[in-house]
């Protein structure tokens, strides 16, 4: 199940790493790194059926 409950520690720095991190990169860039991040993070959740509710829960916001 997935869990969009709050559960990122410091959520504020985690924001301000992630920001910093596209920082200097042009939009083709950051694009990539959000690709890379999205499989690395897809990855170390693993779970197929999580996966398909995350990527379901994405769709429905836009």
């Amino acid at each position: 199940m997935l869990n969009t409950s709050p559960n990122i520690e410091a959520p504020d720095e985690f924001y301000a790493e992630l920001i910093q991190i596209h920082e200097g990169l042009s939009d083709e860039d950051s694009a990539a790194l959000n690709a890379r991040l999205i499989l690395l993070l897809a990855n170390h959740v693993g779970d197929r059926a999580v996966l398909r509710e995350a990527l379901q829960a994405a769709r429905a916001a836009v």
